[in-house]
C-alpha cells in the first residue's frame, strides 16, 4: 500500500506540473504556434474543465471499481494527451491536448483520498491530504525555473515527448502498486443527488469553489504575461517568480495539514486563511503596478494562504456517509476545479477586453488588464467567505 500510495504521490506531482506549466511555456508557444493570451487561457481552462467534468465518474468508479484501475487507466489517457501538445502546429490542437491531459490528472488525487478515508484514522485525514498536496505541489516548482531550464536545453517539444513517456511509465506503475481498499457496506445505498440534499456541504461547496481558483489562474496563467507585461521580465526571470509562488504552495499544504487538530476547528481555520488570500488580492488590485518585489510576495501570499484546497476537502468528508466517499470527495474536487477552469476561460476574455485600444486608437497601458483580474479575484473570493460563514464546522 506505501508503494502505491508513492506512486499515486508522484502522479499528483504530474498533475500539478500539468496545470501550471503554461505560464512558463507562454511565450514560447506564443512565438512558434501565434497562441495569443486568450488561446492559452481557453487551453488552460480545458485542462480544468476536463478535470471537473471527470470527477463524477470518477467518483463512482472509485466506488464501483477502485482507485487502481480508475487511476491507471487514466494516466494512460493524458500519456497521449502529452504526446500530442508536443506534436501541437497550432492552438487548437493545445486546447484538445490539454483536455486530454485533463483526463489523465482527474483521479489521481481521489484515489489518494478514497484510500486515506478507508484506510486510516478519520482526525489525520487532513495532515494526510495536506501533504499529499504539499509533496504533489512540488509538480508547480518543477514547472517553474526546471522547466524554463528544460526548454532552454532540450526546446518545449522535446521537454513535453519526456513529461508524455514519464506520464505513461507512471500509469503503469500505479496498475503494478496500487492495491484497492475493502469495499464499504452499501448501507442505505445513495447518489450524488443524497449528497446534493445535503445542507451541510452547500457552504463548503462554496468555499471550494472560490479557495483555489485565485492561487491556479494566477501560478497557471497569469503569473508570466502579468510580470512579462508589467514589470518587463524576462522567462528565466519569471520563472524564478512561479518558483517563489511554488515553494509558497508547497509550504501552505503542509502548514495547514495539522492545523484542524491542533486548533480544534476546521471552519475558522479555513476562513482565515481565504481572508489573508482577499487581503493579497486586494492588494494587487489596488496597487496593481506596485514594485515587482511586492508584486511577488503578494503573490506567494496567494499561493500559501490559498493552499486551503486539504482542509476543506476533510471539512466536507466529516459529513460523508461512507458508501459515498468516493462520490463525495470527487464531488466537492469538482467545485474547485471545475472553478478553477471557468475562471481560466473568464479570465482571459477579462484580459482581451481591457487590453483593446480606449478609444480605439490609443493602446491600453499594459497593467490595465490585470486591475480587471486582480478585482475579479477579489470580489470572488469575498463572495464565497460570505456564504461560507454559515457553515458548520466540525472535526473528528
Amino acid at each position: 500500500m506505501r508503494a502505491g500510495l508513492a506512486a499515486l504521490v508522484f502522479a499528483y506531482v504530474l498533475s500539478q506540473f500539468y496545470r501550471a506549466f503554461l505560464a512558463v511555456l507562454a511565450p514560447v508557444l506564443e512565438a512558434d504556434l501565434g497562441a495569443t493570451k486568450a488561446d492559452l487561457a481557453f487551453a488552460s481552462g480545458a485542462w480544468f474543465l476536463a478535470f471537473a467534468l471527470m470527477q463524477i465518474p470518477v467518483g463512482e468508479a472509485l466506488d464501483r471499481i477502485g482507485p487502481r484501475l480508475t487511476a491507471a487507466a487514466a494516466l494512460i489517457v493524458g500519456a497521449v494527451g502529452a504526446g500530442l501538445f508536443a506534436a501541437a502546429g497550432s492552438p487548437a490542437t493545445l486546447t484538445v491536448a490539454m483536455a486530454l491531459i485533463g483526463v489523465g490528472c482527474s483521479p489521481v488525487l481521489m484515489a489518494s483520498y478514497f484510500i486515506f478515508a478507508r484506510q486510516f484514522s478519520p482526525a489525520v485525514f487532513g495532515t494526510l491530504a495536506g501533504a499529499t498536496i504539499g509533496i504533489g505541489s512540488l509538480g508547480n516548482i518543477g514547472a517553474s525555473l526546471p522547466l524554463t531550464l528544460a526548454v532552454e536545453a532540450f526546446g518545449w517539444r522535446g521537454t513535453v515527448w519526456a513529461l508524455a513517456a514519464v506520464t505513461g511509465l507512471t500509469g503503469l506503475v500505479v496498475a503494478a502498486l496500487v492495491r484497492d481498499p475493502a469495499r464499504a457496506e452499501r448501507g442505505a445505498g445513495g447518489s450524488y443527488l443524497t449528497l446534493l440534499k445535503m445542507p451541510a456541504l452547500w457552504p463548503i461547496f462554496a468555499i471550494m469553489v472560490v479557495c483555489y481558483a485565485p492561487a491556479a489562474g494566477l501560478r497557471g496563467l497569469w503569473l508570466g504575461p502579468y510580470f512579462a507585461d508589467v514589470h518587463g521580465y524576462s522567462r528565466p526571470e519569471i520563472g524564478v517568480a512561479s518558483l517563489w509562488m511554488g515553494l509558497a504552495m508547497v509550504a501552505g499544504s503542509f502548514a495547514y495539514g495539522p492545523l484542524d487538530r491542533w486548533l480544534g476547528t476546521r471552519k475558522w481555520v479555513i476562513f482565515t486563511g481565504n481572508a489573508l488570500t482577499l487581503a493579497c488580492l486586494a492588494a494587487l488590485w489596488l496597487t496593481p503596478a506596485t514594485g515587482p518585489v511586492l508584486a511577488t510576495a503578494m503573490f506567494v501570499g496567494v499561493g500559501f494562504f490559498g493552499a486551503t484546497f486539504p482542509i476543506v476537502i476533510g471539512h466536507g468528508r466529516a459529513f460523508l456517509p461512507p458508501q459515498l466517499t468516493g462520490r463525495g470527495v470527487a464531488l466537492i474536487n469538482l467545485c474547485g476545479i471545475g472553478s478553477a477552469g471557468v475562471l481560466q476561460v473568464v479570465t482571459g476574455r477579462i484580459h482581451a477586453s481591457l487590453a483593446l485600444p480606449v478609444d480605439g486608437v490609443t493602446p491600453a497601458a499594459p497593467v490595465t488588464p490585470y486591475i480587471g483580474l486582480f478585482g475579479f479575484y477579489t470580489l470572488f473570493v469575498a463572495a464565497g467567505l460570505l456564504i461560507y460563514l454559515f457553515s458548520r464546522d466540525r472535526t473528528d
